[in-house]
């Protein structure tokens, strides 16, 4: 399955995190998204799910990562494998409100990510899209349509 992924930042620097209501990872905070949908472009799949998930609307910027994501069951079956692409995204704009897909929903610092006990590879991702938010200072705050 492919599935995509959002490190949000709004203007302050702060991630948009999701606490997951469903397998894999339920009940695990995490960074919002999910499948994409036969025939949906990549970009509008993130824009949906984020939307979905919390309730923020966001700008897409780049490509921050891809990788595969491969859960076993205890026989050693595969449960779950997703290749997943992970978009840098600016927030645009909504209220945090969560849908189906999350228990809850939450802007937090870069710093406190260990307290939502995060996964090292989500970690390591905010990281790089940190760096690259960084390299490029004028993005973060345009608006669309500016």
């Amino acid at each position: 399955m492919v599935g995509v992924g959002a490190v949000v930042l709004d203007r302050s620097g702060r991630v948009l995190l999701a606490k997951r209501a469903h397998e894999p990872l339920k009940g695990e905070w995490s960074l919002p998204g999910g499948a994409v949908e036969v025939g949906e472009a990549l970009e509008a799949a993130v824009v949906r799910e984020v939307l979905e998930e919390t309730g923020v609307r966001v700008q897409v910027d780049s490509v921050v990562e891809v990788f595969d994501r491969i859960d076993h069951a205890p026989d050693g079956r595969v449960e779950y494998h997703f290749v997943i692409i992970d978009f840098l995204c600016y927030e645009r704009g909504g209220t945090i409100t969560c849908g189906s897909d999350a228990e809850d929903a939450r802007w937090v610092s870069p710093g406190e990510l260990t307290d939502y006990h995060v996964t090292e590879k989500a970690t390591a991702v905010i990281g790089k899209a940190i760096t690259l938010a960084s390299s490029r200072p004028g993005i973060r705050g345009r608006r669309e349509g500016r």
